[in-house]
């Protein structure tokens, strides 16, 4: 009888994280944005300006989101910001520790 998850089923896991850790930040992203978009066309009555602006700039992020996603396991270049932030939760090697070590 097995004590824990093997290492097939550890990196599954670890996959279904990170792609349900990236789903929620660029639904997050596209809320913000969008909703904040229509917000503020109702607000200035500039309907729909604000609004494309909104889903625009979602389109950027999400994308940027994307991007970092492909960095966190190349050993060639440094993750960025959302990168390193995932690299630090999944516990990846040459991730930053919140304590300052290295």
């Amino acid at each position: 009888m097995q004590n824990g998850p093997t290492p097939d089923q550890r990196a599954q896991m670890e996959a279904v994280g990170t792609a349900s850790g990236l789903g929620c930040a660029i639904v997050a992203t596209m809320l913000v944005f969008i909703g904040g978009g229509i917000v503020l066309d109702r607000w200035l009555d500039s309907s729909p300006l604000l609004t494309l602006i909104g889903l625009a700039l979602a389109l950027i992020g999400a994308g940027y989101q994307l991007y970092e996603l492909t960095l966190v396991g190349r050993k060639d270049r440094p993750p960025g910001p959302v990168g390193r932030r995932m690299a630090s939760v999944t516990g990846r090697r040459g991730a930053r520790r919140r304590d300052g070590g290295a």
